[in-house]
């Protein structure tokens, strides 16, 4: 038996850490921050436990807690105090994301990207304005007849999202996170020449230096579930795989990011992470640009699901988990494991 090759030499303690090929640092991760326009106090989130909606009074204590931690980055998300067909909460100088970047932008160091989408502030919850023939005879957001299906539900094959009228919201709405102070505008609706539309509504306002962080790659997942209840984002009916990616195609993904980068996006997004770090890695492979990967809701939850239950140690799958993600080629994390895995990299340190 020939054992001159033994790789278990370089696996002892004292080499070990110095041929890890794959390190993780708390400047890796973005942690999700959802403020609620409708609380006065914090509300816990039963679906994602150890998150919580905060209000726009508690929104720089939040982001404290984060940067205690070491993680220099956060994503706003916001609950407005109102909803109706169109989303115009979405680009109100008073709306809540708006209101949340002032105060956090002016008190404190951190990095602050924002969500650009609709889905939190449509009254049907799809990310875009309906086309006319689902508006109904009042113009809200309600469904006309003839358009569900036997169970009653609308048939997806009857849904549509106007492209187009989206790409004019999404330019206000980047436009006035960008007035309100936003380190970097981050468009998530998939919604055709969006990074486009915002580069040049943003350029034309002032902010050249405004970076965009698109959702390139999204993909039409069942691990949303906890977010939309987090973000009060559910759609009233139907689904979104008209304009999400589906889960079965990879050669898209490519195609989907090619067209991101030619309409100036400088960082390119993969979402979910887990389930998708094929794409995560192809992306590496292909463009120079920094590539991000969410670690989504439903892969947190489940991850403390089985915790909970005594099968798994948490902190154990969890730094596992977004190992794999860098691994695979991001270079940013957006995960709700943030603060609890950079708590206990600087521990460990």
């Amino acid at each position: 038996m020939d054992l001159t090759h033994r790789p278990r030499r370089l696996r002892q303690d004292g080499i070990r850490s110095l041929v890890s090929e794959t390190s993780l640092e708390p400047s890796d991760f973005i942690a999700p921050i959802f403020v609620d326009a409708t609380t006065d106090e914090r509300v816990p989130i039963e679906s994602m436990p150890g998150h919580e909606r905060v209000p726009v009074d508690e929104a720089i204590a939040r982001v404290e807690e984060v940067r205690e931690t070491g993680v220099e980055a956060v994503m706003l998300f916001g609950i407005p105090e109102s909803k109706d067909p169109e989303g115009t909460r979405a680009w109100a100088e008073d709306g809540v994301v708006q209101e949340a970047t002032r105060r956090i932008t002016s008190e404190t160091d951190a990095y602050v990207i924002t969500d650009v989408c609709l889905c939190e502030y449509t009254d049907h919850g799809h990310c875009g304005p309906l086309a006319e023939e689902l508006r109904g005879e009042s113009g809200g957001g309600g469904v006309p007849e003839g358009t569900c299906g036997h169970d009653g539900a609308v048939s997806t094959d009857t849904m549509t999202v106007d492209n187009d009228a989206t790409l004019e919201s999404l330019e206000k709405i980047a436009t006035s996170h960008a007035e309100s102070g936003a380190d970097m505008i981050a468009p998530s609706g998939m919604m055709d020449g969006m990074v486009g539309a915002i580069r040049g509504a943003l350029d034309e306002a002032g902010f050249k230096g405004v970076p965009i962080m698109s959702y390139a790659a999204k993909y039409e997942s069942a691990f949303y579930g906890p977010f939309r209840d987090a973000a009060d984002g559910a759609p009233s009916f139907g689904n979104r795989r008209h304009y999400q990616m589906d889960p079965a195609n990879a050669r898209e993904a490519i195609r989907e990011v090619e067209l991101d980068v030619e309409q100036g996006a400088d960082v390119l997004m993969v979402k979910p992470a887990l389930p998708y770090l094929d794409i995560v890695s192809d992306l590496r492979r292909e463009f120079d640009h920094p590539i991000a990967a969410y670690n989504v809701s439903g892969e947190y939850a489940m991850l403390h699901a089985a915790a909970e239950k005594g099968w798994l140690e948490l902190d154990e799958v969890a730094l596992e988990s977004l190992l794999s993600i860098k691994r695979a080629g991001a270079d940013l994390i957006l995960t709700y494991f943030a603060e609890t895995v950079a708590e206990g990299l600087s521990a460990g340190s």
